[in-house]
């Protein structure tokens, strides 16, 4: 019960950004000292700050509505998921996280067959849909706008239930110090989960999210099996994915032909 509505908390703070801490106690039908209790216990997990009278959502790295992230750096996207994509065998079982980059692994499966999807992402139970030969597990919770997916314990406990062959994972940030970090604190535990559950995980990002920092981290470089982009990072990523174990792949990009005409 209180893992309930610790959930239900953090996901009324986040989504309201700054609340008192008598909003609380009306909304959720608790006493102060309840309250106080609970907001302990999500400062701890550090997706929230006390603030006079009330909390507040942490800020990080702010997290950018999916449809556009979906559009910028599209042939990169393509490219990463292309070659993530080979990871991929007959009768897999395949965990899709719900970044824009991972959602492009699915224009590369057509060719295998009775591959399994395990998602928590809208987007990709749509973009699945055309093809025959996957099936599709859809991951149940309460749909998250901004990222197109669903969230919530109901995720985390089936998602548990699961044996996966692989995870593609996205993340909104990767630095040396930090690790892999997400905006998102509504799928942190997802991401961990399906990690957890998974027999090789594999990161897709591309070279812009490098040297950065979001939010929460949610892995370091050591829990991947591989790391899928499309640029070759500064020396010290690829030292610290060879010291880690992690192989480095870097996915090919498109080559244009010249434009042969005026202007």
């Amino acid at each position: 019960m209180r893992n309930t509505r610790l959930d239900e908390m953090e996901k009324y703070i986040l989504q309201n950004e700054s609340v008192s801490m008598e909003q609380l106690c009306q909304q959720f039908k608790v006493s102060m000292i309840t309250v106080r209790r609970d907001i302990a216990q999500l400062q701890r997990k550090g997706t929230i700050e006390k603030i006079y009278g009330g909390v507040t959502a942490r800020k990080g790295e702010q997290l950018t509505p999916f449809d556009v992230r979906r559009i910028k750096g599209r042939e990169a996207k393509a490219a990463i998921a292309a070659r993530a994509a080979q990871f991929v065998h007959d009768n897999d079982t395949v965990f899709l996280d719900s970044g824009t980059t991972t959602l492009h692994v699915l224009d590369n499966l057509s060719a295998l067959h009775n591959v399994t999807i395990v998602t928590h992402s809208l987007q990709a139970m749509m973009a699945a849909l055309p093809y025959q030969n996957l099936n599709i597990i859809s991951l149940p919770g309460q749909l998250y706008r901004k990222t197109s997916s669903f969230t919530g314990l109901d995720v985390i406990r089936f998602l548990k239930t699961y044996n996966i062959s692989v995870a593609f994972m996205g993340a909104s940030a990767f630095s040396i110090e930090h690790g892999v970090s997400n905006s998102s604190p509504l799928e942190y535990e997802i991401k961990m989960t399906a990690m957890q559950r998974a027999e090789k995980s594999v990161l897709l990002l591309d070279s812009e999210k490098f040297g950065r920092t979001a939010l929460l981290t949610y892995a370091q470089i050591a829990d991947f099996d591989a790391i899928v982009t499309e640029r070759m990072p500064a020396p010290e990523y690829e030292r610290a994915c060879r010291d880690a174990g992690t192989e480095l792949i870097i996915a090919e990009l498109p080559t244009h032909a010249p434009d042969g005409g005026e202007g």
